[in-house]
């Protein structure tokens, strides 16, 4: 894999890197803010918190840099860490600091701390460290006489097999990738052409990405895979961010928080897209498990930062969720956010998946909004082979690396005109439902009206 120069010191410090990781805690909470009253950065100055190509990218699609860009005041972070407890993670967009601790009085404490609105506990127990151990390599992957090996079907069935042979792979487009593990991905050997610009982890900075769950590779594999004749992804030229948010040893709120950094993270260094096959709508602690209700686009952390993502120019995919055949059947946090592409599952014959989650949301707007393979999808394996795998986790990938080509040919349209036309596409986009959405899109045809409508 290609690894690219990270960020300079000064950007790092305004995307709180310093993250103070402590196994011993047993607290962890969520600090809401009141204001950024005591910033030390200027909106005149927003090269000191956000890259080239994140300034570049609001400026192309005539968005505002405005105060949600401006990160968590450092003297309130300071302040909170006197207390004794340990800072994890920032989300300047909601403007909270998330903290560690093992004594809720200093929780107490950070409460009447005269710029805190409110506190949140959104973890409880001990960190497990399981053993990391790598799986076995086979590298050993089947051929095809098809160029795209037997992932064809999956790119295909949106007519984006066309926008490839006409140019357009996703090269100069930007994909972060926020998901659990990436196991092994650096080093199967089909996988080792993939562009990756860099990987943080957000749930324990001290980890080895590559050393973690296998669900982010194989999400990663469905769009990134550049191996002819073995598996060619929906977006093999793009480059990508591998960022993990997902603690797969527990169910909790906190996994959000990480989740939200990372989404800021993605912005402040430049990508044009996220993917993120995670869905949450139950937790260790069922006091906040969420009800229908909830699902409106703004109770859930995940989903409001999920919404505001196209007002920073970028077009988020996310899951429908794989509930629908259980008691829950509906999307999961953050699949009800506004603004987004919810991906629904379907098999290569264009039938709904049973597992596949309905909309819709709870404010009445249509989800899933589109729908693509997710039964039986081609992935890659941990051991370097190929294999097979069902869930909305794949359909949104498959999917996402399908609009980034999309969005590459048609670099003039914004975030909000990229999700607008792909929806505009899908085969039932006359009449949308709470199953299908807007149905399966035609790439071919998206960027055929793209086309037309700017003449």
């Amino acid at each position: 894999m290609k690894r690219l120069a990270l960020l300079t010191a000064g950007l790092l410090a305004a995307f709180g890197a310093s993250a103070q990781f402590t196994p011993s805690d047993t607290l962890k909470y969520r600090v809401s803010l009141r204001d950024k009253a005591a910033t030390e950065y200027s909106l005149r100055k927003p090269e000191r918190f956000l890259s080239k190509k994140s300034i570049a990218r609001r400026h192309r699609q005539g968005l505002p840099i405005d105060s949600t860009d401006l990160p968590v005041c450092r003297k309130y972070v300071d302040a909170i860490r006197q207390t004794g407890a340990h800072v994890l993670v920032t989300g300047k967009w909601e403007n909270f600091v998330t903290v560690s601790c093992n004594d809720t009085s200093v929780v107490a404490e950070i409460a009447r701390l005269p710029f805190v609105l409110a506190t949140e506990r959104v973890w409880k127990g001990k960190v497990k460290n399981p053993p990391t151990k790598r799986d076995t390599l086979l590298n050993d992957p089947s051929r095809s006489d098809s160029l795209y090996g037997p992932a064809i079907d999956q790119a295909r069935i949106s007519r984006a097999d066309l926008l490839h042979k006409a140019g357009f792979k996703g090269e100069g487009m930007t994909i972060a990738v926020i998901d659990a593990g990436f196991h092994n991905a650096d080093r199967i050997e089909a996988m080792r052409n993939i562009r990756v610009l860099g990987t943080r982890d957000f749930v324990d900075p001290r980890s080895d990405i590559y050393a973690e769950g296998s669900h982010g590779m194989c999400v990663l594999s469905c769009m990134a895979m550049n191996q002819p004749n073995v598996m060619i992804g929906t977006a093999p030229e793009a480059s990508y961010w591998l960022l993990r948010s997902e603690d797969e040893s527990s169910e909790n709120l906190v996994e959000q928080d990480y989740w939200a950094a990372a989404i800021e993270f993605a912005d402040s260094v430049g990508v044009d897209l996220v993917n993120t096959s995670l869905g949450y709508f139950k937790f260790d602690d069922s006091s906040k498990n969420y009800r229908y209700r909830d699902l409106d686009g703004r109770y859930a952390l995940m989903s409001r930062q999920a919404s505001r993502a196209a007002d920073k120019g970028i077009v988020v995919v996310c899951s429908a969720g794989n509930s629908g055949d259980d008691s829950w059947k509906k999307i999961t946090p953050p699949a009800d956010a506004d603004n987004v592409l919810t991906v629904g599952a379907i098999d290569r014959a264009g039938v709904l998946a049973r597992f596949s989650s309905i909309g819709d949301t709870s404010d009445g707007r249509t989800k899933p909004d589109v729908v693509a393979v997710g039964v039986q999808t081609d992935v890659m394996g941990t051991n370097g082979n190929l294999r097979r795998g069902n869930g909305t986790s794949f359909s949104s990938p498959v999917m996402c690396g399908m609009v980034a080509c999309l969005w590459q040919a048609c670099p003039w349209l914004t975030a909000r005109e990229v999700i607008e036309l792909v929806r505009s596409s899908g085969d039932r986009a006359d009449f949308p439902d709470n199953i299908y959405g807007y149905g399966v899109p035609d790439m071919w045809k998206a960027y055929q009206t793209a086309k037309k409508s700017k003449r």
